[in-house]
C-alpha cells in the first residue's frame, strides 16, 4: 500500500487532489484544511498517504500534510461509527493537537461542531480516544473560561504555520524546529503569517 507520495500539485479539486509523481497521477482524498494549504499548482509537496481498500469502491488514497493528521485520521476510524467522510470533519475543524486537547477535557462540543458529528458520536470519540497517541510530546491542557468554552476553537497558529512550511518542500523536523523557535521570540500573539516569515528568514529562504 501506498504511504507516501511526493510530487508535484496537478489539480486540487473540492475534496481531492491529484499529484504528479514522475508522469503518474495519483488521485489523493483530502480534507479542507489540508486542501487549502497545498502549495500552488506545478509546485512539489510531500503527502503521508492512508491507503483503503474496498469491493465497490477499489483503492482510495488520503493524504495529509503531516504525519500526526495521518495518525488521528486512522485513530478516529477504529472508533464505532466513524468513516473516512466523519474522520475528515473532525480533522478540519480541529488539529490533531486541538483533538488531543478536547479528548483530555472530554469536550465533546469541540468535537461535535464537526460537519456530520451528532453529540453521541462526539461523546464516544472523546471517550475513545482517550490515553490513545494523537500527537508526540504531551497534550497542552489550558482551563477554558465560560466565554472562551462558547466561542469555536481557533486553529493553532505554530500547527498552520509548520503544515505551509512543509507544503513549501520543507521537511517536517526542520518546520517544526524553525516555527516553535519563532514562536518563543514572536510569543503568544504572533499570528500565523509571522511565524511562516520567521521561519523562512530562519531557513535563509
Amino acid at each position: 500500500m501506498i504511504g507516501r507520495l511526493r510530487g508535484a500539485v496537478a489539480e486540487v479539486g473540492e475534496e481531492e487532489a491529484l499529484i504528479d509523481v514522475m508522469g503518474v497521477g495519483y488521485v489523493v482524498r483530502c480534507g479542507h484544511r489540508t486542501l487549502q494549504r497545498l502549495p500552488a499548482l506545478g509546485e512539489e509537496t510531500l503527502l503521508h498517504v492512508e491507503s483503503q481498500w474496498s469491493e465497490s469502491a477499489g483503492l482510495r488514497l488520503y493524504g495529509f500534510l503531516t504525519r500526526e493528521d495521518r495518525r488521528a485520521f486512522v485513530l478516529l476510524q477504529a472508533i464505532q461509527g466513524v468513516g473516512p467522510k466523519a474522520a475528515m470533519a473532525v480533522l478540519d475543524v480541529l488539529s490533531p493537537a486541538e483533538l488531543a486537547s478536547a479528548v483530555a477535557r472530554e469536550d465533546k462540543a469541540a468535537v461535535g461542531r464537526a460537519n456530520g458529528v451528532g453529540p453521541k458520536l462526539a461523546l464516544r470519540i472523546v471517550t475513545e480516544l482517550k490515553d490513545k497517541p494523537i500527537i508526540d510530546g504531551p497534550v497542552l491542557m489550558a482551563a477554558p473560561t465560560a466565554s472562551a468554552a462558547a466561542a469555536p476553537a481557533k486553529p493553532a497558529p505554530t500547527g498552520d504555520a509548520v503544515a505551509a512550511l512543509m507544503g513549501l518542500g520543507v521537511a517536517e523536523v526542520n518546520a517544526r524546529r524553525v516555527v516553535e523557535a519563532a514562536a518563543d521570540r514572536l510569543g503568544e500573539a504572533a499570528t500565523v503569517q509571522a511565524l511562516i516569515k520567521a521561519g523562512l528568514q530562519e531557513l535563509g529562504r
